[in-house]
Parts: structure tokens; C-alpha cells; sequence
């Protein structure tokens, strides 16, 4: 193949020598192709196709006699075509080519060559899998197909009624067709009269047929040395000897295909699903999967789902927020602060040791009005609601992933069933009985080992972890020394440039904002280096199965995803502010640094602060990440590459010109819709726009994942999947933390309790002078007095030019005043404002709790007519495949006694 006209000669016979005298070959199943390597006598020689010229069809999916369909493309740089190269590289590479490509055909794939039309260099291998080949694997594999109609009548739409009006929200029925409901069963070769079989070459669909060719190439050898077995399309990827192994597109996105029987599934999903105009549309689930597999439509699936359940968080938290918004400007508490007669005269003491001024309470006028529009008592009603809505949200999604299951033939899909990965087999080297079949098999390491490389593993996530926290102390430090220059600069008006923003620049304001960013850019680095360190810790674990493997390296990136996004939060909302001592006697951090504390309403506004920064600037750096950099990537690649008008690009250069999903592509996809899930619960209390901007984003997540898959990237190879795998697990277990979060955030963070106990403790305990019930009084309630003559020698402030001559000033506390036999001791609103507290987060999270558990039992999992479904095709199974075969053999052994 590497000049025209050449054909590759391999002796099978020697091939078959050096596989039977190879121990370790055994480990990749060979007796799965047995069937095709009898088929060819021993001795023989296969010669593959000769190198053909492109027939001008820049749409075609076969080969060049127009009949034998393309399974996967294969491509490699012919090295009779490079000069540069040493010698002996690529004729090993050539050497493992031919070998490989022989053991395909062994297989019996059939292969076809052609060179480039765009560059000399290249050659594609076209890879077909003729009838007996598919039936073989797909019984393989255990692959469900049709074994006849679905006979159930299916129940009306309850939206049936609107359908006049739905219908313009759906896909358009012309292009998209809904298909044929059928019972299936796991496909056996030898049954193959009793399987719905119109057309053989319609039988496997494309995804199908690509599915078995990528198993068969992971799995064919193409080096063997004594003892050591080399294997698999993924190395071969790896050392060079191929540049690009993928399935085919069957269209050109924007084009229709002019090839007669195109699907032309893929402009059909681009013009309903990818494209901008089709955003208000629901995706057409069906066809993602059919084109791309379960794994990638149980994504979508997911994804969408998520969001329209969203809307109904997204409404709920809008209008918390206007409610908020709109009575800013009459609560009483943020009237008081500004009002100059109370929060001007009220004078608070300073926030650090020496060179901090006193500063005057109405300095905060606009930090509290924004405060109050996210800590008001709309915000208690939206987390308890919010913690509702993450319980529906699972349990509904549980019955429509139950739904899709039996639609897409994955509710038996066992992870027993999946095939060991390629890594995992060609490490295989000790024997062991197997303790359930009590068959010898072949594993790669001993259970010792296997300790071993867990124990490092969890050891380097745990580090990993500390290196978090480590990073969380350097930025609470940084708090703690900018906080100082903005106390000595910006109340004493030292920075005249802010002079015009200085009633919304606060100290406290302007270090949440900067740390906030710091936070962020901390969180991308770290995210970087603990990805490869994830993949690596993985690897080394060598899990058994591509499941297993996703599901191993998922628990390590979301437990440092979680650490390393929240921590912050974490800290915001239950650490800060929380240990501060009193102006006598202040807390210190590492015994030098003074701790933080908050404003006098509390951390919320910026816990909501760090929030939103981290929301926004994530998703714009996603977007970048996932979108511009592969589109620049194709925009530079087609320039480098480009050639005459006059030429026709067959569709196999077309897809090699697009970019490579990368190996966990979905699994960040993943990721990134779970951390923003945790966001928009475990914190919804401080930040009810939360659902808003995840609804939102996720609008433009679907359409912009969509285009990226359909025009930016290669055909990925279908795989299935029956769920959306460890994701669940993890999202119950934040379903669950999100209940205790927002309690706490309401009890700890802001300001809510201590109001409702002065708002509801007039007439068992006088507080302050609010007749009536009312919230008058209460700024001067919350704030006790301390006597600056009590400074001590290092903390007190230093002398200022003012005239003015401090006797008292007031800090956020509740304790006795001085002069008071137990001045500057807890006093009793404090011990009563942590006792509501803690009945507070007592009986909400059980009242919670209580209402998950009801919902959890009341929702099946699996719907009734799912549950009939599943049992008739079952029992059809039963019969079709099972009875009728035992009823003709017993016809056959009475027929034989009769004789």
C-alpha cells in the first residue's frame, strides 16, 4: 500500500504460529473469532485491496465498488513519502501496520486503501465488516435487536389537547420520522429466523456496526514477542503508527448528501438540534442517540431535563429577588443604617490593630440595601423550596432515565457484559481461579498489589486535597493584609481616584472582590495540574472496564472539585466573621494576623459575591475552553490545508480535517453541569439568582455542546450506557448536604434569626424599644458598646487629626456594655439567639428530610407501563427464542424414535 498498485502479502500461518505459541494472546479472547478464522485454510495468503483511486463522490460511504459499506477509517503517513525520518522508526511502524491490518483480515474485516487528495503523505484505510462478521460480534457484544412489532397500546399525551400549540416546539415530523416501536432481544446467530429482519444491510445501523469495528480494532494484535502480547488501535494511536482512527460522518453538516438512501442524520440534527434558529425546540433524543449512541443521548437526555426543571426553580428564585429588590428601600434595618440621625451618628470601632479609623455605620448605607435584597424572608421560603425541588428533580429524572432504558434496549445492560479494556488485558500476567465460575483467568495484579495501588492513589488524592486547603490559608491570609490597607486608605480618602465610588467601595467589599478573583484563578491553575494527576492515579489503578475506569476517575475529580470550588465558600459562609473575639480581646490568625469580620449584616452579600464570580467567570472560561479553541483549531487546520476549488474532498478527508473528541470529553461535560448543580443548591440561600443564571446558561450549553459535536468534531464511537453512571450517587449525596447547608447559611450567615428573635421577643424579653412589634431599634440592639479607653496597648488606634474625641464605639456583637457587673460577657439575646438558631436548623432539616422521604416513596422509580412493557418483552423472548427452539427439538427427537 505504500506506492499504487502494491498489495500487502501476509502468511497466516506464521501469524497463527506465533499466536499459538503465545500464552498471553489467550487473554484477548480469541475463541470470539474463532468462527472467522476457520473460514481461512491454513497457509493461505489474504491480500487486501489494492491501493484505489477516489471515484469523485464526496459523499460516499463505501467503497469504491459502491456495495461494501465504510465501517471506520483508519489513517497513517506513508513513510516511502518522508526522508527525514531514521530509517528503522518507520519501518517498525510499517512492520506493526502490516501486522495489524493482517490480524483485521484474519478477523475478517475487509480493507481498502486510498491516498489523499489533499496530501500525498496521507493514507486512508477504509474498514468494512461484512454480514458473518457483524453477526458474530453482535452476538459478541450482546446486542439487542427487533424480534418483533410492540404490540401495546401506548397512553395519550396528557398535552395531547395542545398539540396545535406544542407541536412548533418539537422537531419538524418531515424531517425527523418517529420510528417503529419493537420488543428486542440479545441477538444470537444461530436464531437468526426468529429476529425482524427486512434488510441486511439496514439490519446493524451505522452506530452498531461502527460500535463492533472499534471493538475488533481494540483488540486485534499487532506485535507479538514470546511472551508479550502488543495490542489495540489505542496504542497504535499513541506510538504514531496511526494518525486518526474514526467512524464516518454521513453528510456534510449544512449539505445535504447526494448519495441515494442517505439518512442525512447528521444535517437533520444540525438543522433541528445544532442550530441557533432551533434553540426554543426539544432535542430529538431518538436520533442523538441512533447517530451517537446511549452514552452521549443519556447526556442530553440529562442535560435537558435539568434544565427544564430549572425553569421552575429559576421563576420561584426571580421572584424572590424582585421581592427583595423591591423592599430594599423599606426595610427598616438598611433605613436605620442609612438614616444620618442613626447609622451617621452611630460610630463603629475599628476593624484592625492600630492603624484602622473609626468609621461611621451609614458608611455602609449601600452594602446594606444590597444585602437586604438576598437576606430577607423570601430567602427562607426559597431554600426549603429548593430543597423540594432537588428531590423531585431526582426522583422524576430516575422514572424518565427508567423510560429511556427500555426505549433504548439498556435495561439489562449489565457492567459484566462490558468487555475488559485493552490496557487492562494486555497487563494480564497472573493466574488466578476465578471464585464464582472457578475458571483460571488471567489478572494483572495480585491482591496485594492491588492494595498497594489503591493505598497510593487515595494517599495522592488526599494530598492533593491538603494542597487546597493549603491555597484556601493563603488566600484567608490575603483577606486579612489587604483588608488592612483598605481600612487605612479608603476611610481615611487616600486613594482620591475612588473618591466619587466611595459609599459602594468598602473595605469589606473591595477584598471580597479581589480575593474572589485570586480564588478564581487559584481554582483554573489547580484544576489543570489535578486533572493529569487524576488520570494518571487512574492508570495506575488499572480499573477492568472503561465503566469502571470513568467511574474511579469521577470520585477523584469531583472530591478535589469539591474541595476546590466550595472551600471557599465554605469558608465565607460558616468560618468568617464567626471567631472574632471583641475589640479588647480579638481573635488572631497564626497569631499575627487579626481575623475578618463581617459587616454588620452579616457575610451573605459576600458569600453572594463569591458566588456569582465563580459561576460566571467558570462558565465564560468553559465556553473558551469548549468552543472558540476547536473551532480555532479547524479554522487554522483548513487554511494550512487548503487545495483547488477544482477538487473534490471525499467524505473520510472531510472528517479527518474535523477535531478529535477528546477520550473524556463527556466526562467534563458531566462535571461541569454537577459542580454547577452543587452551586445552585447548596447555596441557593445566599444567592436566589443562582437558578436563573444556570437556567440560562444551560440554554446555550445544549445548543452549544450540540454544534460542537455535529460541526466541530469528529463521529465519536457509539457506546452504551444505562444511566448517567456515579453521577447519580453523587448528586443524591448533594441533594442531601444542600438541606443542612441552607439551613445553616440562614441560622449562621445571615442575619435572619437574630431579627425574628428581636422582631418576636418584645413582650417576654424588651431587647430594644420596638412597640408593636416592629423592627425599630434593631441596628442599635445588635450592636454593643465598648469603651475605648479598654484598648489594649497593641490594638488601640492610633491618634487622628480630628478634634473629635471618641469615648464609646460599637462593634457586631450582642454583649454586656461596660461598666456592666459582666461587662463585655455574652449577654442573654446572644444565648437566645443561639438556641433559635439551632431549633432552627433542627426542625427544618427534619421537616425537610421528612418531606424527601414521603416524595422518595410516593414517586415509583420505574413507571407502571414501563414495568408491562418490560415484562412482555420478557415473556416474548421467552417464547420467540427459548420454547420454539425446545418445541423442534422435541419434535425432531420424536420423529427420530419413530424411525
Amino acid at each position: 500500500m505504500s506506492t499504487e498498485g502494491e498489495a500487502h502479502h501476509i502468511s497466516l500461518s506464521l501469524i497463527e504460529k506465533s499466536i499459538n505459541n503465545s500464552k498471553s494472546y489467550q487473554l484477548i479472547n480469541t475463541s470470539e473469532f474463532l468462527p472467522t478464522y476457520h473460514s481461512i485454510k491454513e497457509g493461505t495468503r489474504v491480500t487486501k485491496t489494492q491501493l484505489v483511486k477516489f471515484n469523485d463522490k464526496p459523499d460516499s460511504l463505501f467503497f469504491n465498488d459502491g456495495v461494501r459499506r465504510i465501517d471506520f477509517i483508519l489513517v497513517y503517513e506513508d513513510e516511502d513519502k518522508k526522508d527525514f525520518e531514521k530509517r528503522h522508526t518507520f519501518q517498525r511502524r510499517k512492520r506493526r501496520r502490516e501486522y495489524f491490518e493482517a490480524s483485521l483480515m484474519k478477523m475478517g474485516i475487509e480493507l481498502e486503501a486510498t491516498r489523499s487528495v489533499v496530501d500525498e503523505k496521507l493514507m486512508f484505510v477504509k474498514v468494512h465488516m461484512p454480514w458473518e462478521v457483524l453477526c458474530t460480534y453482535a452476538e459478541v457484544l450482546h446486542i439487542k435487536l427487533p424480534i418483533q412489532p410492540n404490540d401495546l397500546s401506548s397512553r395519550p399525551s396528557p398535552w395531547r389537547f395542545f398539540s396545535c400549540i406544542t407541536k412548533h416546539f418539537y422537531p419538524n415530523e418531515e424531517l425527523i420520522t418517529k420510528e417503529s416501536e419493537f420488543f428486542t432481544a440479545p441477538f444470537e446467530k444461530d436464531r437468526l429466523e426468529y429476529f425482524y429482519i427486512k434488510d441486511k444491510d439496514l439490519f446493524f445501523t451505522p452506530s452498531m456496526r461502527s460500535r463492533m469495528a472499534y471493538y475488533i480494532l481494540s483488540r486485534a494484535p499487532y506485535e507479538i514477542r514470546g511472551h508479550i502480547k502488543k495490542f489495540g488501535i489505542t496504542k497504535l494511536l499513541d506510538g504514531g503508527v496511526y494518525k486518526a482512527a474514526y467512524p464516518l460522518h454521513d453528510c456534510r453538516f449544512n449539505v445535504r448528501s447526494t448519495e441515494e438512501d442517505c439518512p442525512n442524520e447528521r444535517f437533520v440534527l444540525y438543522e433541528e438540534w445544532a442550530h441557533p434558529k432551533s434553540f426554543y425546540k426539544m432535542q430529538p433524543l431518538d436520533l442523538i442517540r441512533k447517530y451517537y449512541g446511549e452514552k452521549i443521548g443519556i447526556y442530553f437526555a440529562w442535560l435537558g431535563f435539568y434544565t427544564k426543571m430549572l425553569a421552575l426553580a429559576a421563576v420561584v428564585g426571580l421572584g424572590c429577588f424582585i421581592y427583595g429588590y423591591k423592599t430594599q428601600e423599606t426595610s427598616t434595618w438598611s433605613k436605620e443604617v442609612c438614616d444620618p440621625e442613626i447609622g451617621g451618628k452611630i460610630v463603629m470601632c475599628p476593624q484592625c490593630d492600630r492603624f484602622c479609623k473609626y468609621w461611621r455605620l451609614n458608611s455602609t448605607c449601600e452594602a446594606s440595601k444590597k444585602l437586604c435584597i438576598f437576606d430577607n424572608f423570601g430567602t427562607l421560603v426559597f431554600a426549603v423550596f429548593m430543597s423540594i425541588w432537588v428531590t423531585l428533580f431526582l426522583e422524576f429524572w430516575k422514572r424518565y432515565q427508567a423510560e429511556l432504558e427500555y426505549e433504548w434496549d439498556t435495561v439489562e445492560f449489565l457492567e459484566q457484559e462490558e468487555p475488559p479494556r485493552p490496557e487492562y488485558e494486555a497487563k494480564c500476567i497472573y493466574e488466578r481461579k476465578n471464585p464464582i465460575t472457578g475458571v483460571k483467568e488471567y489478572v494483572p495484579f495480585t491482591t496485594c498489589g492491588r492494595c498497594v495501588r489503591v493505598s497510593i492513589g487515595i494517599g495522592t488524592v488526599l494530598f492533593w486535597i491538603l494542597l487546597i486547603l493549603a491555597s484556601i490559608v493563603a488566600i484567608t491570609v490575603y483577606r486579612l493584609a489587604v483588608f488592612f490597607v483598605f481600612s487605612t486608605k479608603l476611610r481615611t480618602q487616600e486613594i482620591k481616584e475612588l473618591e466619587p465610588f466611595k459609599e459602594y467601595v468598602t473595605p469589606q467589599m473591595a477584598t471580597s472582590v479581589t480575593a474572589s478573583l485570586i480564588s478564581f484563578v487559584v481554582i483554573m491553575i489547580l484544576n489543570i495540574l489535578y486533572e493529569r494527576v487524576a488520570i494518571w492515579i487512574t492508570d495506575f489503578e488499572l480499573p477492568r472496564t472503561k465503566s469502571e475506569y470513568e467511574n474511579s476517575l469521577t470520585l477523584k475529580m469531583f472530591l478535589f472539585q469539591f474541595v476546590n470550588y466550595y472551600s471557599s465558600c465554605f469558608y465565607i459562609a460558616f468560618a468568617k466573621g464567626k471567631a472574632v473575639g471583641y475589640p479588647k480581646e480579638p481573635v488572631y490568625l497564626l497569631g499575627k494576623y487579626r481575623n475578618e469580620e463581617c459587616d454588620p449584616g452579616g457575610c451573605l452579600i459576600e458569600l453572594t459575591t463569591q458566588l456569582s464570580i465563580i459561576m460566571g467567570g467558570k462558565a465564560i472560561w468553559n465556553n473558551i475552553q469548549e468552543v472558540l479553541i476547536p473551532w480555532v483549531k479547524n479554522l487554522i487546520f483548513r487554511y494550512c490545508t487548503r487545495v483547488p476549488s477544482q477538487k473534490v474532498i471525499p467524505r473520510w478527508e472531510q472528517d479527518y480535517q474535523l477535531q478529535p473528541l477528546p477520550k473524556l470529553g463527556l466526562f467534563y461535560e458531566y462535571l461541569e453541569m454537577v459542580i454547577q448543580f452543587g452551586f445552585v443548591t447548596l447555596f441557593v440561600a445566599s444567592f436566589p439568582l443562582a437558578p436563573v443564571l444556570a437556567l440560562v446558561n444551560n440554554l446555550f450549553e445544549i445548543r452549544v455542546d450540540a454544534w460542537k459535536i455535529t460541526t466541530q468534531f469528529r463521529r465519536v464511537v457509539p457506546e452504551k450506557a444505562q444511566d448517567i453512571g456515579a453521577w447519580q450517587p453523587i448528586l443524591q449525596g448533594i441533594a442531601i448536604l444542600a438541606v443542612a447547608t441552607n439551613a445553616m447559611i440562614i441560622a449562621f450567615t445571615s442575619d435572619m434569626i437574630p431579627r425574628l428573635v428581636y422582631y418576636w421577643s418584645f413582650s417576654v424579653y424588651p431587647y430594644g424599644n420596638h412597640p408593636n412589634n416592629t423592627m425599630e431599634g434593631y441596628i442599635n440592639s445588635s450592636l454593643s458598646i465598648f469603651n475605648t479607653s479598654d484598648f489594649s496597648d497593641f490594638s488601640k488606634p492610633e491618634q487622628s487629626n480630628s478634634s473629635l474625641i471618641i469615648s464609646t464605639c460599637r462593634y457586631r456583637d450582642f454583649r454586656f456594655p461596660p461598666g456592666h457587673p459582666r461587662q463585655y460577657e455574652y449577654n442573654g439575646y446572644y444565648w437566645h439567639v443561639i438556641a433559635a438558631k439551632v431549633a432552627f436548623i433542627i426542625v427544618v432539616e427534619h421537616i425537610v428530610y421528612f418531606l424527601k422521604f414521603v416524595l422518595s416513596y410516593v414517586i415509583p422509580d420505574v413507571p407502571y407501563s414501563v414495568k408491562e412493557q418490560i415484562k412482555r418483552e420478557k415473556y416474548l423472548t421467552q417464547v420467540i427464542l427459548h420454547e420454539t427452539n425446545l418445541k423442534v427439538k422435541l419434535e425432531k427427537e420424536e420423529l427420530e424414535r419413530d424411525f
